[in-house]
């Protein structure tokens, strides 16, 4: 039944300032009754402990066990002059000092000195102490009992205090009209502090309906889960608050989890790397390139005003592959422009051969030519019998040759046909081969080596060059998401390449390491399990 048709206002802040002002004032009738409900067991219990707190002062006094040995029981005996001197100083009804026979050597009462008490004191002559509520000669009293011990250590009497005690239904009656005047004065505090709340509830809400602010949260979510932009939505605390279905498939999460990743650090959702670090804002910057899994992103981050943030994500990953083809055509037109140079010289030199009537010279430098350029496709293809990688290491072959850095094939390469996913083991491969030959270009003997070989099912991969290497502390760092020695294109951004080599390289269940080559340059190694069918 709707609020309307109950009679009650539509407004959101009206019905929440209503219900506020209905739990105010249920909480506090409740803990009024609550309160009063203990009261006179409280009040007993803070009567006996007084008692007993009284007794334990004047038990603890060392000169009161003496003199109850060294005097007897009379109206001016040292003994009752110390009791009466407490008596007065704590407001206790009586202070009364008995020895081992239960005889009173102290009472306000003078002519009570020397007689028995008039309640057991058998517990306290024991050693244990009491409280309790009894009648005595002096009427109804909250009573403390308490051993008195010598300096050696013997029991010769006992304390017993006693406080006047009220009745309990006079005190709870006494007490009622300031307890209503604090449960007055809570309920109008309540009040006060509800409609102050309202007030900010109205102008965060914006004055709207229930039904009004639902619906605004139905398009959110639908606005949300719609869009072809990942948004993944974080506390001051670094845990999740809403995870879109884009941004769970971009980040790799399993389909139907990203309500249940809710509430939990962003660190144990993703675990640790460069896209949590970009995310939680531990990297900070715009348009921030991350892999996640086999995935291009691009993040920014906005901070929000409770100290949280909301993160956008978008895949970059086909445009990452085109950037990385364009590098390729942009290496093979350089090199087919120098070829095309090339070729003209040769022409040129041929001709002029014929001219001067050198026929069988000019038969042996086409030969010499052309046997050179067949001599590299025959090597590759007699040792790498996949089509795509012989393809690429041919090509690869030629860029090199034009840029002055001899790229060759290790004596040990051997790789049969029927790779499980020729397409990674190229962009491995190409990666590494782009990043050696940068390296190699320009050292004093310039020198790329690839080896391919399988072993049973398992892909092996090592490309050595002979540039200046990685120190020792940073060959784990190369392979994280940015790092880069290089400057960035125009129209991609530099760092991704071993980052991806490493995580096309995990995603098949291998590794990629980099190390030392023997002629101190670099050796990036893959190892590829269950490559090859």
């Amino acid at each position: 039944m709707s609020a309307r048709r109950l009679g009650l206002p539509r407004r959101a802040v009206s019905q929440i300032l209503l219900t506020q002002l209905a739990i105010a004032a249920g909480v506090v009738v409740l803990a009024t009754g609550l309160f009063l409900a203990p009261l006179g067991a409280q009040l007993d219990d803070q009567a006996m402990r007084r008692a007993l707190a009284i007794a334990q002062s004047a038990a603890a006094d060392p000169s009161l066990a003496a003199d109850l040995l060294d005097s007897g029981p009379s109206a001016d005996s040292p003994v009752q002059a110390a009791a009466e001197r407490i008596r007065r100083a704590t407001g206790a009804e009586y202070v009364v000092v008995m020895d081992l026979d239960g005889i009173r050597r102290s009472h306000p009462g003078t002519d009570r000195i020397g007689l028995p008490v008039s309640t057991d004191p058998s517990e306290a002559l024991a050693g244990r102490e009491v409280m309790e509520i009894d009648e005595g000669t002096l009427g109804r009293s909250a009573r403390g009992k308490v051993p008195l011990i010598a300096a050696d250590g013997e029991i010769v009497g006992a304390v017993s205090v006693g406080i006047a005690y009220d009745s309990v239904h006079d005190r709870l009656l006494g007490a009622i009209p300031g307890l209503l005047a604090y449960a007055g004065g809570a309920l109008a505090a309540g009040a006060l502090a509800a409609y102050l709340l309202s007030r900010r509830i109205q102008r965060q809400t914006r004055d709207l309906a229930f039904s009004d602010i639902a619906g605004l949260l139905a398009e959110r979510e639908a606005m949300l889960h719609s869009i072809r932009e990942g948004v993944i939505a974080l506390d001051r605390d670094g845990r999740v608050r809403l995870v879109n279905d884009e941004a769970a498939r971009l980040l790799g999460l399993a389909p139907g989890t990203a309500a249940t990743v809710a509430g939990r650090p962003l660190d144990d959702v993703l675990g640790a790397g460069r896209t949590t670090d970009v995310l939680a804002g531990r990297v900070t910057g715009r348009d921030l390139l991350a892999v996640q899994g086999p995935r291009v992103l691009v993040a920014n981050r906005m901070p929000t005003e409770d100290g949280g943030a909301v993160a956008t994500l978008r895949d970059r990953t086909e445009l990452e592959h085109l950037g990385r083809e364009l590098d390729s055509t942009k290496g093979l037109i350089d090199a087919l422009r120098a070829q095309d140079h090339e070729h003209a010289n040769r022409l040129h030199t041929l001709l002029g051969l014929l001219e001067l009537g050198l026929h069988e010279e000019a038969v042996e430098f086409v030969t010499e030519v052309v046997g050179v350029h067949r001599s590299t496709a025959e090597q590759v293809t007699e040792k790498v019998h996949d089509p795509l990688l012989a393809a690429l290491l041919v090509g690869k072959a030629t860029v090199a040759a034009e840029r002055g850095v001899p790229l060759r094939l290790a004596d040990a390469t051997f790789l049969p046909d029927g790779l499980v996913d020729p397409g990674g083991l190229v962009t491995i491969t190409g990666n590494l081969v782009d990043n050696a030959l940068d390296a190699a270009a320009g050292s004093p003997a310039p020198l790329v080596e690839v080896e391919l070989r399988a072993e049973g099912r398992t892909a092996i991969l090592r490309v050595r060059d002979s540039g200046p290497g990685v120190p020792a502390a940073r060959r784990e760092e190369i392979f994280t998401e940015g790092w880069s020695t290089k400057q960035p294109k125009a129209h991609r951004e530099r760092g991704l390449g071993l980052a991806l080599v490493r995580r096309l390289a995990e995603r098949q269940g291998g590794t990629a390491r980099a190390g030392e080559a023997a002629d101190g340059g670099t050796e990036f190694s893959v190892v590829l399990p269950e490559a090859l069918r």
